[in-house]
This record gives C-alpha cells, structure tokens and sequence, in this order.
C-alpha cells in the first residue's frame, strides 16, 4: 500500500467517523460517502445531491463476511453471485437492519456491493462500518467516469477528496445490479 494511499484512508476514516463525506474511488465510478449507519451524514448526502431520500442509495463493504449484520436473511444465492462474478456486482437485499433508515427503499431493502478494488476496499475495512457509495453528481445530471468530470459544487460540498487515483481517465464500467428476495426470486436490473 502506497504512503498516499495509507494517509488518504486515515484522512477519510477520520472524516467518516464524525459524520463527514468524502469523495472517494471505487470499483466502479468516483463515488461521495458517508457513515451508512449514521442518518445525519446520509441527509447530506442527499442535501448535496438534491435529490429525494425517498430514492434510496448503495453501500460498499469491504468483504462479504460483515453482510450478515446488515441484511437479516442473505438469500444462498447472493454468495455464489459475490463469488463468482467478474465483474462489479450491486445486489438488492430484502430486509436491511443496523444501517440509516434514510437510506433504505420503501421496502426496507438496501443495495449492497462488495467491493475488491484495493483502496475502497482497504477504507472499508479500515472504517469497520459500510460507506454509502452514490455517484458523484447532483442529481440529473450525468455521472463523472473520472475525477475530472466531477463539478466544482460538488468537490466543495464534501469534507475530504481522496487524493488516489485522481489522474486516472480510464471509462470503468457500471456494476451490474441484481434484486434477490429471500423466496429465491431474481430480478436484473442492469446487467
């Protein structure tokens, strides 16, 4: 792990322990987070998007291994789909528990993707708590690829930037999005 590295996640870490956000990489697009347990944070989340709560929003965790305190009843399935896929995958749980009820859909259910790429990875585990993951945009407007296409309002309206990564260009690829129900019932919404 590299020193910029290492100090960008003690500095993000820190931010996200007192309710702050931050504008981070992912395993998919540059992302804003949050505390995903801590409703305060999650409504500035919103309040910068400007976008409704009532549109819920996923979280990153850093292994498969801390989903069972998040979700009450992980369907079978979902630990062949984390497995197995090769490519970023987001997967709708029915029945969130222990995360920010202003982050959840109507239904109580929560978008959950397990990210490998190595330092949204590394945040989480260092955090120890899921970090909301929403693309850093205001709402209706089109998603950032890389950090350069992320607008001044937005880089003003979080606490810390994450400097790794930032003079990367690449075009990643979204992650797929699968709903699965505890009954078995799968459901692709964007493959």
């Amino acid at each position: 792990m590299t020193d910029i590295m290492t100090d960008d996640i003690k500095k993000a870490v820190e931010v996200l322990q007192q309710g702050g956000l931050i504008l981070y990489p992912t395993d998919t697009i540059w992302g804003i987070g949050c505390d995903a347990t801590n409703e305060e944070a999650v409504k500035k989340v919103y309040a910068l998007k400007q976008r409704e709560d009532s549109k819920s929003m996923l979280v990153l965790l850093g292994n498969d291994a801390k989903l069972n305190s998040y979700v009450v009843e992980v369907p079978e399935m979902a630990w062949d789909m984390i497995e197995l896929s090769t490519k970023p995958i987001t997967i709708i749980y029915p029945n969130a528990k222990n995360l920010a009820k202003n982050l959840l859909a109507e239904d109580k259910s929560v978008g959950i993707r397990i990210t490998k790429e190595e330092f949204s990875k590394k945040l989480c585990e260092r955090f120890k708590k899921p970090i909301v993951s929403t693309s850093a945009n205001i709402s209706g407007q089109p998603s950032p690829k890389f950090f350069g296409e992320i607008s001044e309002e937005v880089k003003k309206g979080v606490d810390y930037i994450v400097g790794y990564r930032q003079d990367e260009t690449n075009n990643p690829a979204p992650s797929s999005i699968v709903k699965l129900e505890v009954d078995g019932l799968v459901q692709v919404i964007r493959e």
